[in-house]
């Protein structure tokens, strides 16, 4: 089975270039050995071939790959601090500010970093590029609908500014998706561009190799402009974070030396 899954994974990486050789093998492994047995298939071997000649089974494999479990204001103390201690020293003499929500998933968090901007900003002084690698998630980012149960850490004075209310469902406002761009971009294989004065990259990396952390995370300290802030998920510290011309300013959170 062990050699089973290691040719999965060699000819997942030749169909569509995703390395899962760069996730935790045994996370990796549980979950999709869970995907496959549902599907009725008993090798991964016998999984690939379905999967090469299956749309939908491969957009489900896609999406099994990635943790799609977001909210809004998603541990809201840490983005609290990010509000109160952080952004007006990063503001500071600033027009304009870019901001990169890596691994963005259903859009909550892209969405939660232009609220917390416009506190400071005018929409037009503010650009925010979400990316995440599946398709499907970033299609529900850009449609904006969310169940109320993803707003419980917006405020009421949050909800009636930024979102359109039907029912449980919220829409958010156009002048929300104006400022954000939505693409695809596979951390693990595509390359990195842009400067950008804060990148939100979070509960994803727990789930990489540590071989893979460390060039994750040396791009992100490349890409960021100096004085720009990294912040990571409350599971996901950075021990020597000088080793990527990065320190620490609070928990979670790491600017570019």
């Amino acid at each position: 089975m062990t050699n089973d899954y290691t040719e999965f994974v060699s000819s997942i990486k030749k169909q569509t270039g995703i390395d899962l050789g760069l996730y935790k093998e045994k996370q990796m492994k549980r979950r999709l050995t869970s995907l496959r047995e549902k599907r009725g298939f008993d090798t991964f071997s016998s999984y690939f071939k379905a999967v090469k000649n299956d749309r939908e089974l491969l957009t489900e494999l896609l999406d099994r790959m990635t943790i799609n479990v977001s909210e809004f204001f998603r541990n809201r103390l840490r983005w609290e601090r990010l509000q109160s201690n952080l952004l007006p020293d990063l503001l500071k003499d600033k027009d304009c500010i870019n901001v990169w929500s890596a691994a963005c998933s259903t859009g909550e968090e892209p969405y939660t970093l232009a609220i917390l901007l416009h506190e400071f900003l005018r929409w037009d002084q503010m650009n925010i590029l979400a990316t995440d690698l599946d398709e499907t998630v970033l299609h529900k980012a850009q449609q904006g609908i969310y169940h109320e149960r993803s707003l419980k850490e917006v405020t009421q004075e949050q909800k009636r500014k930024y979102f359109h209310h039907d029912g449980k469902v919220y829409q958010v406002n156009d002048e929300l998706k104006k400022v954000i761009s939505f693409e695809q971009h596979n951390l693990l294989a595509d390359s990195f561009t842009g400067k950008y004065d804060l990148i939100c990259c979070r509960n994803v990396l727990i789930y990489f190799t540590d071989e893979a952390k460390t060039e994750i995370y040396t791009q992100f300290a490349n890409h960021l402009n100096e004085g720009g802030i990294l912040f990571v998920g409350s599971t996901e510290q950075i021990f020597h974070p000088e080793k990527y011309g990065l320190r620490t300013i609070d928990s979670f959170f790491y600017q570019k030396m």
